[in-house]
């Protein structure tokens, strides 16, 4: 018998903790969820500003490997970066604003695809995560970029630049209501790079609050990822 999907839905997957080391010696904390059978696709996902209190743990995060793998096949991979807590643990490291974070980002591709051999990998940043996939996630092992109220904090024009040299899909998913940068306004910081997807999320803020929101991203996510043309199910 099915059950209705609700915020502290825990569906079965495969829990793997983990620790990276990268190039400079810090030390990353995270977790794999996988699905119990065959994977159809990968993301990894860049967390909320830390300073902030974003981290692995954050809440469209914890139930995109709560869900998707059960639920779409999809391998889900979360770390903290360099200074950020969790329930998990601590990276160790110091908070360098998206600098130095880009050394966390790579690391964690390499680690993707290296030692986890996952294929089909999608990175999904969220807010201050969106800054650092813009700037540091240029590795060409990845499928593409999936943005969650991405606020344009840090990214420069510059950087937005590079990503008409590379042919990879580019989809941001901006809230209606979101707090730093909303729809319209997205299409004019975003307009240097015509190739990037802007989809309005409508009744949605920035922190993606409420389950309608966090079906709609999970749903999209799964589409980019997978090829699925339904929304996920809201029973399972």
């Amino acid at each position: 018998m099915s059950e209705i999907i609700r915020s502290g839905t825990v569906l079965p997957s495969v829990r793997t903790p983990f620790h990276h080391i990268t190039s400079d010696g810090v030390d990353l904390i995270g977790e794999i969820a996988a699905p119990v059978g065959k994977s159809r696709g990968a993301i990894l996902t860049l967390h909320p500003l830390p300073t902030a209190g974003g981290m692995m743990d954050s809440h469209i995060y914890k139930k995109a490997a709560n869900r998707l793998p059960a639920m779409a096949g999809i391998t889900v991979v979360r770390f903290n970066t360099r200074g950020t807590t969790s329930e998990a643990g601590s990276s160790t490291g110091v908070f360098d604003n998206g600098e130095a974070e880009g050394l966390d980002v790579q690391a964690m591709i390499n680690y993707c695809c290296d030692v986890l051999k996952l294929n089909n990998l999608w990175i999904v940043g969220w807010s201050f995560g969106t800054d650092l996939a813009l700037a540091h996630a240029k590795d060409p092992r990845h499928k593409g970029l999936i943005l969650l109220s991405p606020p344009l904090r840090t990214t420069t024009d510059e950087q937005l630049k590079y990503w008409n040299s590379d042919p990879r899909p580019i989809i941001a998913l901006v809230p209606e209501f979101d707090d730093f940068l909303k729809p319209e306004e997205a299409k004019v910081r975003f307009a240097i790079v015509p190739t990037i997807k802007i989809n309005a999320i409508s009744n949605a803020k920035h922190l993606w609050l409420g389950e309608p929101s966090v079906h709609r991203v999970l749903s999209e996510i799964n589409k980019l990822v997978t090829g699925d043309t339904q929304d996920l199910p809201t029973e399972f």
